[in-house]
């Protein structure tokens, strides 16, 4: 639908709304804005929308349509400042700041949020753009830079500290073998940054994220041998595995981490196959890991 005419009266209130240009619209906003009460407010959005100046991203919540759009059918044109208004407080985070970083060359689909709020949903898509919603505790927000997009305040968390976001949840980066990609190219791109790592983990407090990191450090980085001994003094009672969506049946006592057999390449004392016994043992204790 094209955009249709607005009154004299109309077109000023939405310039005066759209002014400073927002990443999104709301009614409380709008109410702010056009000094109307909030029901006023969403009636005027609700129409604007209809008309095509405004388009709807979820209930309650609109971006402006470009003028030179021929639809009001839009993608979004930058998802991170929607992203931070809707989701607040929260960062980019995840193999979504490692791409922003350089820390990867794959294009990831979905924007990687993390956010204080626990929403019903995890998986959004909203205006054509994916988001991934991961929870996590205000005390955990550390690390983190602010960027610009567009007119909008956006924080990201920096690149050690993303490293130690995946490596907490190798989800984030895509699976434990993007994550080890990921960190190599920290260490040879960013040594200035790589050098946070083991302060960043101290605060995190995970005992998964030393067992991980030591693992590929010594299978990959034996140069790191300062980090390498940060991370066996933090090693902490029961095991964890390497990448939780993965099978692992092998187990490096070494690093107290369940890996699988295609990732045990110089890798340090790992035992046999589990038995039945190892595995009733592995599960017990990955909730001390």
């Amino acid at each position: 639908m094209r955009p249709t005419g607005l009154s004299a009266t109309s077109r000023s209130q939405l310039s005066r709304l759209l002014r400073g240009s927002p990443p999104i619209v709301t009614p409380s906003h709008a109410a702010a804005a056009l000094g109307l009460t909030p029901a006023m407010a969403a009636r005027r959005l609700a129409a604007w929308s209809r008309s095509g100046w405004l388009a709807r991203v979820r209930r309650g919540a609109y971006v402006p349509v470009p003028i030179e759009s021929e639809s009001a059918d839009i993608a979004l044109d930058d998802a991170w400042p929607v992203a931070a208004a809707m989701f607040a407080p929260c960062y980019i985070g995840g193999r979504s700041a490692a791409e922003h970083w350089g820390l990867t060359e794959q294009l990831f689909r979905s924007i990687c949020v993390m956010t204080t709020t626990r929403p019903r949903e995890r998986q959004l898509v909203l205006r054509k753009a994916r988001f991934e919603l991961h929870t996590v505790a205000p005390a955990r927000f550390i690390g983190l830079k602010t960027v610009w997009r567009g007119g909008t305040r956006v924080q990201v968390s920096n690149p050690a500290r993303t490293l130690i976001d995946m490596l907490a949840d190798p989800a984030l980066g895509g699976g434990i073998r993007h994550v080890a990609e990921m960190l190599g190219a920290l260490f040879q791109d960013q040594p200035k940054e790589a050098a946070k790592l083991g302060d960043y983990a101290a605060k995190i407090g995970s005992g998964a994220v030393y067992k991980r990191l030591g693992f590929l450090l010594q299978r990959e980085h034996p140069d790191q041998v300062a980090l390498t001994e940060a991370c066996r003094a933090h090693l902490t009672a029961g095991y964890a595995k390497l990448d939780p969506a993965l099978p692992a049946d092998r187990l490096v006592t070494t690093w107290r981490v369940w890996v699988p057999d295609g990732e045990l390449r110089g890798a340090s004392r790992p035992l046999p196959r589990a038995t039945p016994e190892r595995a009733a043992q592995r599960s017990s204790g990955k909730a001390r890991a």
